[in-house]
């Protein structure tokens, strides 16, 4: 598996690395391609979700935390520079064994760290019984995407609060807050950020592809379509 590169360092919106995902799939014919990506305060929902049911949409305003729709499905996410956020392309029909793939390669590396991550029926994973991350994908012609989140540290403020989950999702669980529910990997590990990324890499993947400027100009013209306030505020 390759892992994608970008020809400069720069920050990007978490539009931008949606926009990426779609390009790798459908114009790098790699069997397998894998990158990872971080961004300034966001939250990411789900292609049939409602944004107000989903975001607290005062909150994010007054604490410029931005606002994303995804092409996958799956619920809301609380996105920042302590969260990696990782990134699958593969030729693989099949979307559940997609899944599994993906799911298997980040518990692997979390094993090797000595951390006893397990995957759940729902495609999260858990450390014990609490969430470090989840994962959602879909499907391009010959092509499958799946990403997911992989929470080293976080603003933890911003997570319970930009969220808005239901009280009787939360009740299903016998789960009274959201911090209940998840874990971090600062407190189980203790690389840093730089060098876990660097040890996800390495692990992972053999070689690399790196986008050209023409490339990542055709990707900033994909990524306009994410930005759209129709493509943000209705379900699609």
């Amino acid at each position: 598996m390759k892992y994608v590169i970008l020809p400069h360092a720069e920050e990007r919106r978490l539009s931008f690395y949606l926009a990426m995902e779609e390009y790798v799939a459908r114009h790098c014919p790699d069997d397998d391609l894998f990158f990872m990506w971080q961004v300034r305060p966001s939250v990411i929902f789900g292609r049939n979700q409602l944004l107000e049911n989903e975001v607290n949409v005062a909150y994010c305003r007054q604490h410029h935390i931005e606002m994303y729709r995804r092409k996958s499905g799956g619920g809301c996410v609380y996105a920042d520079m302590g969260n990696v956020m990782l990134s699958f392309v593969t030729s693989e029909e099949n979307v559940n064994l997609a899944f599994n793939r993906f799911v298997g390669m980040v518990v692997l590396v979390l094993r090797k760290l000595g951390v006893e991550a397990v995957s759940t029926s729902h495609n999260d994973i858990l450390i014990g019984n609490r969430k470090v991350s989840g994962t959602a994908c879909y499907h391009l012609p010959g092509r499958t995407i799946v990403h997911g989140t992989l929470l080293y540290d976080t603003d933890m403020d911003n997570m319970l609060n930009a969220i808005t989950p239901s009280q009787e999702k939360l009740q299903s669980k016998g789960i009274q807050s959201v911090r209940q529910r998840i874990t971090v990997l600062r407190d189980v590990i203790t690389l840093d950020l730089p060098t876990l990324k660097d040890f996800i890499r390495t692990t992972l993947c053999v070689g690399e592809r790196m986008l050209s400027e023409v490339e990542v100009a055709e990707i900033e013209q994909i990524e306009q379509g994410y930005l759209k306030e129709e493509f943000i505020n209705i379900i699609q």
